[in-house]
């Protein structure tokens, strides 16, 4: 879906397609130029993800970025008609969508079957930062924006470098996953390799941001399961194997541990590690408990070694 972003210049307006990386700031090589002392050099920029998602990510600067007036600590979705502002210029987020078809031109029937969504095998990896309220509090803005947005991009390329794509950014937390209609074992892997990197990613943070008051970390939730894929505007997946996840990935913290996976991810891995680590987990949503298995970080990348997997990509911390 065709994006652009929309703003007057010198009395003039103007629209700029939005590409893969659209960078905005007062430096003269940006694909908008802010003129405006107000502005940062490199003030913020926008990222296309997955089919046609575009975010918002402001670079740290000093004055912030704001989306209908709220200032953007973390990747923001933007949606046909928000209203940008960096310094004192306004620029406006303009993405077209397929027409609407009604109903009186085309039968319910018809309209069903075109807007069928495809079911899809994947694996889905749910990675969140803990205690992220506590952080937000304890931490000024554009500090909290550097560091996020910093964690977003590393976790983006990560994924990538695995085999995956990130889904959605949701406020603290990535959702991503990998299609694993022909290979299902070697996605779970793949998965579990980017858990390992995501979690270094968050250790090297701690160690460039000593300011914090605690270090931050993370919990993952990874699930396999049948999907809805390319749902709405957003062409996200949806179904009960993505619900799944985000539920394992909140019961890191209850549970004590790192990464938790579901029966039809932890079976590809070796008996001895998960030999002792079963047990039921009950879940909103799901009327019986469904079978889980834990993991530390520590140990993820033992069966990742055992078992010849690469655990980390080449320039992950």
């Amino acid at each position: 879906m065709a994006a652009y972003i929309r703003f007057k210049h010198q009395g003039e307006v103007k629209e700029v397609p939005c590409k893969s990386v659209l960078t905005m700031g007062r430096d003269r090589n940006s694909d908008i130029v802010l003129p405006d002392l107000h502005a940062s050099r490199n003030h913020a920029m926008i990222r296309c993800l997955g089919q046609g998602d575009f975010y918002l990510i402001d670079g740290g600067s000093s004055n912030g970025s704001f989306v209908n007036g709220q200032r953007v600590a973390t990747p923001r979705l933007l949606r046909d008609g928000d209203k940008i502002r960096m310094g004192r210029i306004e620029l406006q987020f303009h993405q077209t969508t397929r027409e609407a078809v009604s109903l009186d031109t085309l039968s319910l029937q018809d309209t069903l079957i075109s807007d069928n969504p495809e079911i899809r095998q994947i694996t889905i990896l749910v990675a969140d930062i803990r205690d992220f309220t506590s952080l937000s509090e304890t931490v000024h803005i554009r500090t909290l924006t550097k560091i996020m947005n910093n964690w977003f991009h590393q976790v983006n390329d990560t994924v990538f470098s695995h085999g995956g794509a990130v889904d959605k950014f949701i406020g603290d937390c990535v959702f991503a996953r990998w299609e694993s209609d022909l290979d299902q074992k070697k996605t779970v892997f793949e998965a579990l390799a980017a858990a390992v990197d995501i979690n270094r990613i968050t250790q090297a943070l701690n160690s460039s941001f000593p300011e914090l008051a605690r270090p931050i970390k993370i919990g993952v939730g990874i699930n396999t399961g049948a999907a809805s894929m390319g749902i709405g505007h957003d062409n996200t997946a949806l179904g009960d194997a993505v619900n799944i996840a985000f539920r394992l990935e909140s019961a890191t913290k209850l549970l004590g541990t790192d990464v938790v996976l579901s029966e039809t991810a932890y079976q590809y891995l070796p008996e001895k590690y998960v030999a002792d680590r079963r047990q039921h987990l009950r879940v909103k949503g799901k009327r019986d408990p469904i079978r889980i298995s834990m993991l530390e970080f520590s140990e993820v990348e033992e069966v990742l070694k055992e078992l010849g997997q690469p655990a980390v990509r080449e320039g992950t911390p």
